[in-house]
């Protein structure tokens, strides 16, 4: 009996996670990607696409904002996205901000999309994970906190 609870509750988790805004909407990956999505000529896979430019870190972890960043993965991120190396649905977490700079990973977990439709290392990602990351609608002060947050899971102290 336990065992089935679990099982609903992770396939109600999992549905939750990948949720549309419009309930009629299908989801059509082709219709997201336009010839302006799918230019490749000015993507900074430094950098990815999106707002954030320059992200300012501190060299020791903001332990507040780590632990407001795991409280908002744990509602929109851990049930697809492990905190060590493993892969769940996504990738681990692990030492995602040793491979990756701020404003990437940012930029990536606001408006995942166009890099998605853009980077290549994303686009390879994807053929393993088979399922695209969905936009969480996360704002930048929880983006921020999640950023914190990988960065405890990476050791920063």
């Amino acid at each position: 009996m336990n065992k089935s609870i679990l099982v609903s509750l992770s396939f109600a988790l999992l549905m939750a996670c990948g949720k549309k805004e419009k309930e009629n909407e299908e989801y059509n990956p082709s219709a997201t990607t336009t010839e302006a999505t799918t230019d490749v000529s000015s993507y900074d896979p430094n950098r990815g696409e999106g707002k954030f430019h320059n992200v300012e870190i501190a060299a020791t972890l903001d332990n507040t904002m780590a632990t407001k960043g795991e409280e908002v993965a744990g509602v929109k991120c851990i049930s697809c996205h492990k905190t060590t190396d493993e892969k769940l649905v996504g990738p681990g977490w692990k030492g995602v901000t040793e491979r990756r700079k701020p404003e990437w990973i940012m930029n990536f977990i606001t408006n995942p999309d166009p890099m998605i439709d853009k980077d290549p290392e994303v686009q390879a990602q994807l053929e393993i994970c088979l399922v695209r990351m969905p936009n969480q609608g996360l704002n930048d002060e929880e983006a921020r906190s999640i950023l914190e947050y990988m960065r405890k899971i990476d050791g920063v102290k």
